[in-house]
């Protein structure tokens, strides 16, 4: 039988990463390790393998059943690839609850799996920062979180004006859904799903959604004949166990509408009932905009519209977006999860937190051109002429790699042209050529190759030269 020949390609959705490529990958990652460690936050780890009933427990069935990479081991245990970080730090800290000292400042690099249609900024396997503050229950810790997200956004390279912190509170979209709108657990879920999807879909197919989340409405406690599920329908016909119907429900859907499309915080809170614009979602969204704004961070505003997918969210919410008409979308986010941790029993532990990709990172990056895929190798490139000079070349590499200077040895036996051409094509500053004459005098010239410039040292002196 004739054996087939395999393919030179990845699997689909994930990446090879070849020198260059892990330059730019490295860059990105010291600038969220940098980032981060300047605010104190510790690195952690874990395997990528987690039991399934972890994410169907608190990221929902929908991503388990439809975007993980899910199995049975040979242990008939459901075993799936973990698509986030959040899950696994909340039982990793519910774990060792009782012997950590809170707050607790973590943060980690792992690489994560979704099985989702490839596309620019999301693949199916990528790489993740994720930040989390545990155990404070204050708005100082979005105000520390978001902080760090604007400062890795700034390493980035981007100035203010080119990206907005964009925030909201599941505080107070939950109260609108079932204290103002009247809508029931169900419907708060799908109106929750539709608006994170909003700035996906048509402006037509999003009004036609909320329409229909109204109209499928069916009134969870009973009500006199005549009282309205909602206090901005005043006369709306609806009886006992009936979901609300004609000029109510589109009453309802209008000012649901309207709300959504309202530029500020304070263009929503006019149109509420006075009792809700002392929601203390709104209270919350105001004092964190205002204390990052006496942090100088000036590039925050409301967006009614955001509400991350996660079901774990119980806060704050805030995403990043570009706002480069080339990349403009959102780039990261996060939020406050207090409720997660006490999936695994025991006493609720307040925390806030954020994700973020590394090939949104990369696209951001090169969008602003502040990427180089070129990174040298060495420092010094050491050329040899002769086959007899190559062991006095390999002696003299160890002495400069044993005070830190980093050599490439070239014993390839090539035309010194060809040698110097490798040197250039890896982008190593400098060479040496080393033969007969410099092995009998152990004098070198240093040749920095950008400018040309030449400078003849003593082996004694080579090391300095350097440095």
């Amino acid at each position: 039988m004739k054996k087939s020949v395999l393919s030179t390609e990845p699997y689909k959705g994930v990446r090879d990463f070849f020198p260059a490529d892990m330059a730019a990958e490295r860059k990105i990652f010291d600038i969220w390790r940098k980032t981060v460690e300047k605010y104190g936050y510790e690195e952690y780890g874990a395997s990528v393998l987690e039991p399934a009933e972890l994410y169907r427990a608190k990221s929902g069935e929908e991503l388990v059943n439809e975007q993980t990479y899910t199995f049975t081991d040979r242990g008939d245990r459901q075993v799936t690839l973990r698509p986030e970080m959040t899950p696994t730090v909340a039982r990793m800290v519910s774990a060792k609850r009782r012997e950590l000292s809170f707050p607790l400042r973590w943060y980690s690099i792992p690489n994560l799996f979704r099985y989702e249609q490839p596309q620019r900024g999301r693949l199916r396997e990528h790489w993740q920062l994720n930040v989390d503050i545990f155990g404070v229950e204050s708005i100082n810790a979005e105000i520390e979180i978001i902080s760090i997200a604007h400062d890795i956004v700034c390493a980035y390279g981007l100035k203010e004006n080119d990206f907005e912190i964009r925030i909201n509170n599941r505080k107070l979209m939950n109260y609108l859904f079932k204290e103002v709108f009247g809508l029931n657990e169900e419907a708060t879920k799908k109106m929750s799903r539709l608006i994170d999807k909003k700035n996906k879909i048509s402006k037509e197919d999003f009004e036609k959604g909320v329409r229909e989340v109204f109209d499928n409405l069916t009134i969870t406690s009973p009500r006199p004949l005549g009282e309205s599920s909602s206090p901005f329908v005043s006369q709306a016909k609806v009886g006992r166990l009936l979901p609300p119907v004609g000029a109510a429900n589109g009453k309802l859907s209008d000012k649901l509408l309207s709300l959504l499309n309202s530029q500020t915080l304070e263009e929503l809170s006019s149109q509420l009932p006075k009792n809700v614009g002392e929601n203390e979602g709104i209270k919350e969204i105001q004092n964190v905009i205002q204390n990052l704004e006496k942090l100088g961070i000036t590039n925050v505003r409301f967006d009614q519209s955001l509400m991350r997918g996660f079901d774990y969210y119980t806060g704050i919410v805030f995403e990043i977006f570009d706002q480069n008409p080339v990349n403009k979308r959102s780039v990261f986010g996060g939020g406050r999860y207090d409720d997660l941790l006490s999936i695994f029993g025991g006493d609720k532990i307040p925390a806030v937190g954020f994700g973020a990709g590394d090939v949104a990172a990369r696209d951001l990056m090169e969008t602003y051109g502040n990427i180089s895929e070129t990174d040298s190798s060495a420092d010094l490139y050491i050329c040899t002429i002769g086959k007899q000079n190559i062991s006095y070349a390999l002696k003299l590499a160890q002495k400069l790699r044993q005070n830190e200077t980093r050599v490439t040895v070239d014993f390839s036996e090539k035309k010194v042209g060809d040698q110097i051409a490798s040197a250039v094509k890896y982008g190593i500053p400098k060479v040496i050529c080393i033969g007969d004459e410099e092995v009998k005098t152990t004098k070198f010239k240093i040749k920095t190759l950008e400018t040309g410039q030449e400078v003849t040292v003593q082996e004694e002196e080579l090391i300095k030269s350097l440095l």
